[in-house]
């Protein structure tokens, strides 16, 4: 009796630490329709069709047999063509042989872990198989220079963990670090400190939000949404608070965009942006307790 308790103990203690799927990140909405779920199509289908947008609009000649005499031949190589520098990290935490496919670019395992690299940046769809059945389908936006994290299940969905800017090395020591931070098992805070805006994107995107947007809650949409894909300076942060015409918004922006900043050291010139000491001694004493 005491061994079937103690086996019960343990059996429970190891539930109790494991991560439990779809609850960390964002899920995205399931785009495939019931049609294209209920038709088998092999990862051979695809490699028919190539990504016009890569190509330049220039159709890809089609060979009509397998030998090597059939292939047409074409003497035109661009060795310097920009596809684009944006990454995707999948990982599908459970038994099976799925494929994925970003883009035009497809990867087929059975590891669970999937990694995309010169991916362009927007609108990118994503497509997961299983047993080449369509299952999942969404659209992903990306960003150049930022890797995007997402985990799969396949009775939860598709949830997107978060975007982390990239540096020049290849950014992480070992492939699961990339989702010890959301489920809150990294230490140091569990933030992940890379690369602020450069100064020309920051302009840009700052200027966009001034002409686009006169009142604070469309500015602080705006820039809710860039905090999903970028770092920011101190300084940046500062210019952005400052457009905020709210004191009280001011400071709730200041507090949510901290986990943004990578070079906290120098937080204290953002309290520049604020009209009233009282917010400037509440937001200190706020980055002091972090």
């Amino acid at each position: 009796m005491k061994k079937i308790f103690m086996s019960w103990m343990l059996l429970a203690g190891i539930s109790s630490l494991a991560q439990e799927a779809g609850k960390a990140g964002e899920l995205l909405r399931n785009e495939a329709s019931t049609t294209e779920m209920r038709t088998s199509r092999s990862p051979d289908e695809r490699n028919k069709t190539v990504d016009q947008s890569r190509s330049g609009n220039t159709a890809i000649p089609q060979r009509n047999g397998n030998g090597p005499g059939n292939r047409i031949k074409n003497s035109h190589y661009d060795w310097d063509r920009n596809y684009g520098y944006a990454e995707v990290f999948l990982r599908i935490p459970e038994q099976g042989f799925f494929t994925v496919e970003v883009g035009d670019q497809m990867i087929a395992n059975g590891s669970g872990k999937y990694r995309f690299f010169d991916l362009s940046s927007g609108g990118m769809p994503l497509s997961i198989y299983e047993n080449g059945f369509l299952i999942y389908r969404t659209t992903l936006m990306l960003r150049n220079n930022n890797r995007m994290v997402l985990d799969f299940f396949t009775s939860e969905g598709l949830y997107l963990l978060d975007s982390y800017p990239l540096q020049n090395q290849y950014g992480f020591n070992d492939w699961n670090d990339i989702w010890n931070n959301p489920y809150g098992n990294q230490p140091g805070g569990g933030y992940y400190n890379g690369n602020a805006m450069d100064n020309n994107s920051f302009r840009h995107f700052f200027d966009t939000m001034m002409q686009n947007e006169r009142f604070d809650d469309g500015k602080l949409t705006m820039i809710n949404q860039q905090m999903r894909v970028s770092m920011f300076t101190a300084a940046q942060i500062r210019d952005l608070v400052k457009e905020i015409r709210f004191d009280d918004k001011k400071l709730a922006l200041a507090k949510s965009i901290y986990r943004n900043c990578v070079d906290r050291e120098h937080y204290i010139v953002v309290t520049d942006a604020f009209d009233f000491e009282s917010s400037r001694r509440e937001l200190m004493e706020y980055v002091s307790k972090l």
